[in-house]
């Protein structure tokens, strides 16, 4: 079954051409590096699935074809002043917001090098340097808390924004509803994004609501909505940013929809996907609607264009970048074994200090 896009916001045709009586966000200089960072997340989910198939991480979850919902949320957001509580396919929010390649790497290796010190399953990325939480593999148990940062930043009077991401399956979670909810009543600085890809693992869109599409909830939690093509890198880069700069002015929460879809497996855990749940005819018609390909029709039309010898340059670039990171993120070795006791408390309770004994007796005694 195909999903067609309904009549969401839209500022690009699938030609490239743009719809009357849209104002462009962005300048050319801004435009090359949406085009350049939406590349960057193609090809680092490329170089991370052969990763995965290589047996040098253990999971993955792809974004190919989300690419432009996710650096146009990361383009509207202030890095390391505003907050993201996303979900673990936000990788392309993260680049944009300016993580490093180094430390993606050495997460999705849990490596010496990893800023959260291999703790996290891979493919769970946080930073504090950019705001941007680790996310959890529960399924939309980020939505209260980032409801509880946003209320946070209210009464402390910050003009800080806190954007919750997650996708359709999330909808369907408690904790999606009571996040929303208080939300809507406190009037918080929170922007709701769901990625809408189409699919929740094998659960199609129409088995998750019965409701006009996810937007449609926004009413409930007294809120505005606003549905979005999420193929279209502009469109959702100024419905966020409208979304945001209200959110800043003390207008409250925004519910946004953003109707994409992943080309890819929902993770490694279903490589087969277009054969056991989605038909091939499907998976088809959303990549003719490509957005990277819409994009760069685009810019042809606006006298960018980047001819064939350009973008394999470019790509070659960032194949030797990602290369280079992951070689860095393995050559920091693995998390000394010590390192498990520190951080969380600042004097070790009794039974921690017994299991390091025991650990260091072990060790020392594997190593005469």
């Amino acid at each position: 079954m195909i999903h067609p896009l309904p009549t969401p916001v839209q500022y690009l045709g699938e030609d490239g051409s743009v719809r009357p009586g849209v104002t462009l966000p962005g300048t050319p200089d801004d435009w090359y590096a949406l085009w350049h960072t939406m590349l960057l997340v193609r090809e680092y989910d490329r170089k991370l699935v052969t990763l995965l198939r290589q047996g040098r991480t253990t999971f993955y979850a792809q974004a190919a074809g989300m690419e432009a919902t996710q650096v146009g949320i990361g383009r509207a957001l202030r890095p390391g002043h505003d907050w993201v509580w996303g979900y673990y396919r936000d990788q392309g929010i993260a680049l944009t917001m300016g993580a490093r390649l180094q430390d993606l790497a050495a997460q999705m290796l849990g490596s010496n090098s990893d800023p959260n010190r291999g703790r996290q399953m891979p493919h769970h990325y946080g930073s504090a340097q950019i705001n941007f939480v680790s996310a959890s593999s529960s399924i939309a148990n980020q939505v209260p808390p980032a409801t509880g940062t946003a209320l946070a930043q209210k009464m402390l009077g910050t003009d800080e924004v806190t954007v919750c991401t997650f996708g359709d399956g999330a909808t369907s979670e408690g904790d999606w509803h009571a996040g929303l909810n208080m939300a809507g009543v406190q009037q918080v600085p929170c922007v709701f994004v769901c990625e809408n890809n189409q699919w929740a693992i094998s659960t199609p869109l129409s088995r998750q609501t019965a409701s006009d599409g996810i937007v449609a909830k926004a009413a409930g939690y007294g809120m505005p909505g606003v549905q979005v093509d999420g193929n279209d890198v502009l469109a959702v880069w100024a419905v966020v940013q409208e979304a945001v700069d209200r959110a800043r002015r003390g207008g409250g929460p925004t519910l946004v929809e953003a109707l994409t879809y992943r080309m890819g497996a929902h993770s490694n855990a279903d490589a087969d996907a277009e054969k056991t749940y989605r038909s091939r005819e499907e998976v088809q018609h959303w990549q003719a609607r490509d957005p990277l390909v819409r994009f760069e029709r685009f810019l042809e039309r606006q006298g960018h264009s980047i001819s064939a010898a350009q973008r394999s340059e470019a790509v070659a670039s960032l194949h030797r970048q990602i290369d280079e990171a992951i070689q860095e993120a393995e050559n920091s070795g693995q998390p000394d074994w010590r390192s498990m006791f520190e951080d969380v408390y600042a004097d070790m309770p009794v039974h921690l200090r017994r299991q390091y004994q025991q650990l260091r007796l072990e060790q020392e005694a594997g190593q005469s």
